[in-house]
């Protein structure tokens, strides 16, 4: 069975301030499906954002986004057991830095771990350790941690779920005559240089950051999918029935 890694950043899973229920279960449901097909690891931020729908924090102070994602994991991870259950499937938390992959030690036994999640029908739910998380050894964003999970833990590919239905040639928020491309085999040095542009307010990203996790992937041979986190209709028909109407696949030549 294939293993996959699902990416969700906090424009999906959160709307007005609260955590976007119906957006969240419409995944929950949608990695149920996908759970007959593939082994399924979900990398979701969204602890920041929760954090503050009960303690709204100024989170431009690292100390109060620390608290905040302290506040809000078990608040997320409540909220993803709830879901999952309808569907009598187990979630589990995992946390992580980003100095686990350059320690072989630690990775392997991560990867333990992992596996036998996995072989139990065991959802794992990843997120950076923010709380614990020194500037200097973050990733920084949820985009390259899940890239770095799809590789060193042996999955065919990262699938992002966002607030954009692809990458574009130019940034569709901007310009009306912007064109999706559906497969993108390299990725320009320049465009990994520009400036990072989160849509909402609580994400770390945005394209720069999705663009660096595609092309570490595509450097090491895996791919990446990117499509909306809003209508799942395109990442279904990608992921479940092999058809490629939209959103973008990033893999080697």
């Amino acid at each position: 069975m294939q293993r996959i890694v699902l990416k969700v950043g906090s424009a999906v899973l959160t709307q007005e301030g609260d955590i976007a229920h119906r957006r969240l279960d419409n995944l929950v449901e949608f990695i149920s499906k996908l759970q007959k097909k593939y082994e399924v690891i979900l990398v979701s931020s969204g602890a920041v954002a929760a954090g503050y729908t009960l303690l709204p924090l100024d989170k431009k102070v690292i100390a109060n986004k620390q608290a905040l994602a302290s506040i809000g994991q078990p608040l997320l991870m409540h909220t993803y057991r709830t879901e999952f259950a309808k569907y009598n499937i187990i979630c589990s938390q995992v946390l992580i830095e980003a100095t686990l992959f350059s320690d072989m030690n630690r990775l392997a036994h991560a990867k333990d771990a992992i596996n036998t999640l996995l072989e139990n029908k065991v959802v794992p739910i990843i997120n950076e350790n923010d709380v614990t998380a020194i500037e200097e050894l973050v990733f920084g964003d949820n985009d390259q941690l899940a890239a770095y999970v799809t590789h060193y833990f042996d999955c065919e590919l990262l699938s992002i779920l966002t607030d954009i239905d692809g990458f574009f040639d130019k940034n569709p928020h901007e310009n009306s005559d912007a064109k999706l491309q559906k497969i993108v085999h390299t990725i320009d040095s320049e465009q990994l240089k520009q400036k990072h542009s989160a849509n909402s307010e609580f994400a770390t990203g945005g394209i720069v950051t999705k663009l660096k996790a595609a092309d570490f992937l595509i450097k090491n041979n895996k791919k990446m999918f990117l499509s909306s986190g809003f209508d799942l209709t395109c990442a279904k028909e990608y992921l479940l029935d092999n058809l490629h109407n939209n959103g973008t696949l990033f893999k080697a030549q």
